[in-house]
């Protein structure tokens, strides 16, 4: 009897280590990196949000072109309006220090979501704003942030910004990276003649990222 019950014990222990053996080598990873894309108008404007973020977790940011079908487009191509494409930010992130929720409220918060036809003075498809999600979790995160915004009365009214899958991204021409460090008073002076951060203190308030 006791020689049964040991055998019993030892094969308990034996099954225990196997499942605590499956359990360690089985368990996803979680992972250290990952990237959003967001159009909100002029992508020169939407890089130094994101950047004030990399002490908090924002790996790097690139500003590019997505959205349409024109492979590798220049520019010029995108601001003719005939490539399909959206100027963009790829923010490329650690999701174990900053949550893509917390990307989505800088996102919002540096947007005009009630128009149509661009952003602040630049109007044109490739000036719309839009997230494009990646995942069915960035789909339904995108959707959620915007449904909270419209429930809990911050936005009032139709909301434009578009919530679309996302396509290739292809980075801008080095010039335009970083502009507002490489172009500091260009930028300002941009900024400012745009309208952009008036327009977000009417829209958000004391939220408004500027």
């Amino acid at each position: 009897m006791k020689n049964a019950i040991a055998s019993f014990a030892v094969v308990l222990a034996s099954l225990f280590s196997l499942a605590n053996t499956a359990v360690t080598t089985t368990a996803p990873k979680q992972a250290t990196k990952a990237t959003a894309i967001f159009a909100g108008g002029c992508f020169w404007c939407m890089q130094p949000p994101f950047d004030r973020l990399k002490a908090k977790g924002v790996i790097s940011t690139s500003v590019g072109y997505s959205g349409g079908h024109t492979d590798k487009p220049t520019y010029q191509q995108v601001s003719d309006g005939s490539t399909g494409h959206k100027e963009v930010i790829e923010i490329t992130y650690n999701p174990q220090r900053i949550s893509y929720d917390e990307l989505l409220t800088v996102f919002w918060t540096n947007i005009d979501p009630y128009d149509q036809k661009g952003q602040f003075c630049d109007k044109g498809e490739q000036y719309q704003s839009a997230i494009y999600y990646q995942t069915e979790d960035e789909k339904k995160l995108a959707q959620a942030s915007k449904e909270k915004l419209l429930k809990g009365g911050v936005l009032k009214g139709e909301v434009a910004t578009l919530i679309l899958a996302a396509k290739p991204y292809f980075a801008a021409e080095d010039y335009h990276q970083a502009y507002y460090e490489k172009n500091p008073i260009r930028y300002k002076f941009y900024r400012g003649n745009c309208g952009r951060d008036k327009r977000l203190s009417e829209v958000w308030g004391k939220a408004a990222a500027h």
